[in-house]
């Protein structure tokens, strides 16, 4: 555990050199890169401190035990050692998941789209409700949320709806919403009180990566063509259509 700690350190201390570099700051995009990867390993050492000063706890502990001669300190080490040795398990699981290699695609901003499934007027109502808990989730986390388009039932909700999230790794955290989700309840429609089911559809895509393309008039070849067919004056004359190929 302490060698792989060590090794992030390592890493750690390469990229606290290199983001305060001006050739790095310059290159908006290295930088943006470097600093998500520096709070990233900043989580690790935060829990490598941890370890090691639980580690520092025990030992000191097990040498006053070893000694044994202050009968008072003897018994406040046994509690410093149970209390050490019961945090332990639970730090380094902690940073078994930490040092587990993240998704590149975790850290991107994502399109989520809503769209109401089977059950009629219910199941917009229902992608409604979906709308509404998502967006006050992304509140809470700090996520802005902006809707890019939508379409509303009939009565309330939303045939489909899609919207921006963007915050920090909101791709990690939405992903595994997406998929059909069902819900069976009493509608706002049914005036028998019977119970329906209703499905929505919820979709959360990664944000597309920024490319350039570049394209040499060389390879472009256009045509250009004159109108067909029964026409006023100069109709089959004029070159009134383009193809580009």
């Amino acid at each position: 555990m302490l060698e792989k700690l060590e090794i992030v350190k390592q890493r750690f201390d390469e990229v606290s050199d290199l983001i305060i570099q001006p050739d790095i700051i310059s290159d908006q995009k290295k930088y943006v890169q470097l600093n998500k990867e520096y709070k990233d390993l900043r989580e690790i050492m935060d829990k490598r401190e941890q370890y090691l000063e639980l580690q520092d706890r025990i030992t000191e502990a097990e040498e006053i035990l070893a000694d044994g001669s202050d009968p008072e300190m003897t018994e406040m080490a046994k509690l410093q050692l149970d209390e050490a040795r019961g945090a332990l398990p639970a730090l380094e699981e902690d940073v078994k998941m930490l040092l587990v290699p993240k998704d590149p695609e975790d850290a991107k901003d994502v399109v989520m789209e809503i769209r109401a499934g089977t059950g009629g007027d219910e199941a917009s109502i229902f992608a409604g409700d979906l709308y509404r808990m998502y967006t006050k989730y992304c509140e809470s986390k700090g996520w802005k949320t902006h809707v890019l388009d939508f379409s509303e039932g009939t009565s309330g909700g939303y045939k489909e709806i899609q919207f921006e999230v963007a915050g920090e790794d909101v791709y990690g955290t939405l992903k595994f919403e997406a998929g059909v989700h069902r819900v069976q309840r009493v509608p706002q429609t049914e005036t028998q009180g019977r119970v329906h089911t209703s499905a929505a559809t919820v979709m959360v895509l990664p944000e597309a990566e920024d490319f350039e393309v570049h394209i040499d008039p060389k390879d472009v070849r256009i045509d250009f063509f004159c109108s067909s067919g029964p026409g006023g004056q100069s109709v089959n004359t004029t070159y009134s259509a383009v193809r580009l190929t």
